[in-house]
């Protein structure tokens, strides 16, 4: 069974019936209690799992996820990914780590990945100067909890500056 856990009722409920329709046991969950709901229920195979869960952290599920079902594949996905972030739900033993929006075809590719047996290229270009601030950023307020006083004073810059930067989306490259 493949259990897909996002705040998003629309998107899991898109994403459960387009598992169903190619022939896989899906069912949804859209918040931590439903998840472990779900998890009490029958341990899951596969999970799609959403980082920011109305507030909560989805990575929070990884440890319960792997302690009911070792053999449990759990992808993450994420609106605002980060390499901070994808760090640590592999560290914590996520198979794979993806940003939104994402389709179908590459949540179940992401399932058959297997980071052993294939080594990627290094990237040809070395990130941009915006995208390499993003991500410091992202990392500082993730050690910080999500505080933006607290990261801004470690960041050593004003709190606005800090907020009006949070609220651009990602630089891609």
């Amino acid at each position: 069974m493949m259990l897909v856990i996002d705040d998003d009722e629309t998107f899991n409920a898109v994403l459960v019936r387009s598992l169903a329709r190619r022939g896989i046991a899906a069912r949804g969950a859209g918040d931590v209690a439903g998840a472990l709901a779900a998890l009490a229920e029958q341990a899951p195979e596969r999970v799609v799992l959403d980082l920011n869960l109305a507030g909560c952290s989805g990575l929070d599920l990884i440890g319960p996820l792997l302690a009911a079902n070792p053999a449990c594949r759990i992808v993450v996905l994420t609106g605002y990914a980060s390499i901070a972030t994808a760090v640590d739900a592999i560290k914590l033993g996520a198979a794979q780590y993806l940003a939104k929006p994402v389709d179908v075809d590459a949540i179940l590719a992401a399932f058959d990945h297997q980071p052993e047996g294939s080594r990627g290229e290094a990237p040809g270009a070395p990130l941009s100067v915006d995208r390499l601030e993003w991500e410091h950023i992202q990392r500082v307020l993730r050690e910080n909890d999500g505080n933006i006083s607290a990261t801004a004073r470690a960041l050593n810059m004003h709190r606005r500056s800090l907020q009006r930067k949070l609220l651009k989306h990602p630089v891609r490259q």
